[in-house]
């Protein structure tokens, strides 16, 4: 862990585009409740084949306008690098400056990958085009990436997107901070030095919780796992075990080093601002923690 303590510390939150004029409503709302903890920025989801590319936008331009760096994802499956090229001029002319470069899922009924394969392809594609004027945040994988053949051709991946020119890193959301340690830890014997920060996914609804961690390869420990089923659909018991589960994984994780947390709100602010208030994160302690 002694290379990321090196790394200023920074803290983000990502949402996903909305729908409908309610869920843009309602995202208005977060957006101003978690803007009032001063974050270094947002990020903003980008559908499987580039779904949601024309929402993503939208959404991206409006957070950014207001005031706070907004980030969007962008993946390459399914996309042309001519479509790609589109969005990173239209971004750079709107004043982003930082990108979430992805692989990204196929979609269903899609029989081909498009130009690109890979996320380093991705990294490599935007500096070809951009050069330096994007920072590019990468995926990383703590408990490695459910379609790795293993666990050393996932960290190599990675490391092939740091040298494509990959700026810092956001990881899957995990429960257990030694895969992270571990997994940096690898990642210094490979000397790879960028920043690498914790994804974190606060518990709300068990069910959810279970499909998303199911489809991303996510472990939910058992004793987190039991202690949520036994609360049945006690949603108040739910929430109060998950905040107090991941405080405590979150102030471990600082504590070690970990340079900042990004937080998967899923378009609600209160789990995510009750962690941050349980932390105390102030703006002196977004340096030393």
């Amino acid at each position: 862990m002694q290379s990321q303590k090196q790394f200023k510390r920074r803290f983000s939150f990502e949402f996903f585009p909305p729908k409908t004029d309610q869920g843009k409503e309602k995202l208005q709302v977060v957006r101003d409740q978690l803007a009032g903890v001063n974050p270094d920025f947002f990020s903003v989801t980008f559908g499987a084949g580039g779904s949601t590319r024309d929402r993503t936008i939208e959404t991206v331009l409006s957070l950014h306008q207001q005031g706070i760096s907004t980030a969007p994802h962008l993946s390459c499956v399914g996309g042309t690098r001519e479509g790609i090229s589109e969005l990173l001029d239209l971004y750079k002319e709107n004043g982003i400056n930082r990108i979430v470069a992805l692989r990204g899922d196929m979609p269903s009924g899609m029989g081909a990958a498009g130009e690109m394969r890979y996320a380093n392809e991705l990294v490599a594609f935007i500096r070809e085009h951009s050069g330096d004027h994007f920072n590019l945040e990468v995926a990383a994988y703590p408990e490695f990436h459910p379609q790795a053949r293993n666990a050393e051709e996932d960290l190599k991946n990675f490391a092939r997107k740091v040298e494509a020119g990959a700026n810092s890193a956001i990881t899957q959301y995990f429960f257990n901070a030694d895969s992270y340690f571990y997994f940096i830890d690898r990642l210094e014997k490979l000397g790879v030095t960028i920043p690498v920060v914790p994804g974190i996914m606060p518990i709300v609804n068990f069910s959810s919780l279970v499909r998303f961690s199911d489809m991303c390869g996510a472990e939910i420990p058992r004793w987190i796992r039991k202690q949520l089923e036994a609360y049945g659909d006690d949603k108040e018991s739910i929430r109060k075990f998950g905040e107090e589960v991941v405080t405590d994984m979150c102030e471990k994780l600082l504590k070690a080093g970990a340079p900042g947390l990004h937080f998967y709100t899923l378009n609600q602010a209160e789990p995510s601002i009750s962690i941050w208030k349980n932390l105390g994160i102030s703006e002196r302690e977004k340096i030393a923690f």
